[in-house]
């Protein structure tokens, strides 16, 4: 019996979980098991099982008959038919007579022995084997489609003396293989082997990283496989996506199952959702649930989400029993007020995102003279008016009087004075004819963007002041 009492341990960091000495470490391998027990006196010697395990999921459990001192880690040498495998050792002492349950070993001529500890030239001989391994595969694809098979073959493996391969392939009915062998026996001259295997195990040999962002429960520690079925998300309440829903094998993921038998207790004490609670103000309708915090929430509207009110699924089974009896509650809640929301609200929620789609007409920018003060380009009102009546005082006999027409429609004889305010902002200003020796007095003509050249006689002045500035109708001068 060893002596724990002076051992000294220390913390291996060749592993890459956990910091133990031969417990947690996994030394690259899947379906790693932790040695809870390993530093438990007289673990060792409680039993001569030991677990070992091959290419990525492959484990077998030998007998150490040699009594070799063997840890986790160690490569060992280990009996096969024919032949003989190379190994790594994971698991000693009393989890292996636990592991053996679950690998439903049922005779005991399935146990082999450990030979010895690995020599280098069967380590030389386990690498060159395992060398050949991907060539062999993608070589026996080919002959299978040759031949016409419906079969994918997954993967290959030698074993550690390199006299026998192991096939395994994936099938959705019955494969006649026979040919197959023959012609991988002719072609590799090694002993043939095939396993068929599912696409759950396919996925747990290759190995990879799931969507909860850990490594595949199939490449880490599940060994046996359920089937899983589309009941399991409904009893869960989670949307039939089967994006979602389907894992890195395309089938339903394995996690589904994991807390089924919880949620068919909790679901055990929520409403039934055909129920309809009576209030004296309305009728409700069950909305959505949630199993594992026992609420439920209720609408007055059957098909849409209105005047929601969430209330325990022990308030539900009360009011459920009022009306049975008759009765009908105020409200909802067991105080008879609105529980008020007391998270937090989006203010931009009922905002519309359409408006900044809407263009803003932008003003046109007044234009500057060459005087410095700007002039307005934008049609006055009222000009579609002062069309139509220039039209009419075309066709006016002469001699009628004209009232509010422009200064260039304006007809005025000779010897007659202009004493108009503020003709110079008309839109389009006639160009008149001015005779020799007359005065134009005008004030403030200099603003104007085209002052008019008007005829007057000999003699005539024309004493209009300001006549820039303002926008009034001419005045007759008959």
């Amino acid at each position: 019996m060893k002596d724990f009492k002076d051992m000294q341990f220390k913390i291996t960091r060749d592993t890459d979980r956990g910091l133990h000495h031969y417990a947690c470490g996994r030394q690259n391998m899947q379906l790693n098991t932790y040695d809870w027990l390993y530093d438990v006196p007289g673990n060792d010697e409680d039993t001569d099982l030991v677990e070992v395990q091959f290419k990525n999921t492959r484990k077998g459990y030998y007998h150490n008959v040699n009594n070799i001192d063997l840890h986790k880690g160690d490569i060992v040498a280990v009996e096969a038919s024919p032949g003989h495998d190379i190994g790594t050792v994971t698991l000693t002492g009393r989890l292996v007579k636990l592991q053996l349950k679950k690998a439903n070993l049922k005779s005991a001529e399935d146990i082999k022995r450990v030979y010895r500890i690995a020599k280098p030239v069967d380590i030389d001989k386990y690498n060159e084997a395992k060398s050949r391994e991907h060539g062999t595969m993608i070589q026996s694809r080919q002959i299978a489609k040759d031949l016409g098979l419906q079969m994918k073959i997954g993967d290959v493996e030698y074993q550690g003396d390199g006299n026998k391969a192991i096939f395994y392939y994936i099938a959705d009915e019955r494969v006649d293989f026979r040919q197959l062998i023959k012609v991988l026996a002719d072609t590799f001259h090694v002993r043939i082997e095939m396993k068929q295997i599912g696409a759950r195990q396919e996925a747990g040999r290759i190995g990879g990283t799931g969507p909860c962002g850990r490594e595949l429960c199939c490449a880490t520690w599940m060994k046996n496989f359920v089937s899983v079925s589309t009941n399991a998300a409904r009893i869960q309440d989670i949307s039939l996506n089967p994006q979602k829903l389907a894992g890195m094998c395309a089938k339903l993921k394995c996690c589904l199952n994991y807390e089924v038998d919880d949620y068919v207790e909790a679901s055990r004490k929520m409403p039934a959702r055909d129920i309809v609670l009576q209030t004296l103000d309305s009728d409700y309708y069950l909305f959505k649930s949630d199993i594992l915090a026992g609420t439920v929430v209720y609408s007055t509207d059957k098909g849409i989400a209105a005047n929601l009110e969430e209330i325990t699924a022990e308030r539900a089974r009360a009011i459920i029993e009022m009306n049975k009896r008759g009765e009908k509650p105020e409200s909802l809640t067991e105080d008879g007020t609105v529980k008020q929301d007391t998270r937090p609200r989006d203010l931009l929620a009922d905002a519309d995102i359409s408006r900044f789609d809407k263009t803003r007409k932008r003003k046109k920018k007044p234009a500057k003279r060459q005087g410095g003060a700007p002039v307005s380009t934008a049609p006055r009102k009222g000009e579609g008016q002062r069309r139509n009546n220039q039209q009419r005082r075309n066709n006016r006999p002469e001699g009628e009087p004209t009232q509010g027409v422009h200064l260039s429609q304006v007809h005025q004889p000779k010897n007659s004075t202009d004493n108009s305010v503020g003709a110079a902002e008309t839109a389009a200003p006639p160009k008149v004819h001015q005779p020799k020796n007359s005065t134009n007095n005008s004030v403030g003509a200099a603003e104007t963007a085209a002052p008019p050249k008007m005829h007057q006689p000999k003699g005539s002045t024309d004493n209009s002041v300001g006549a820039a500035e303002t926008a009034a109708p001419p005045k007759d001068a008959h």
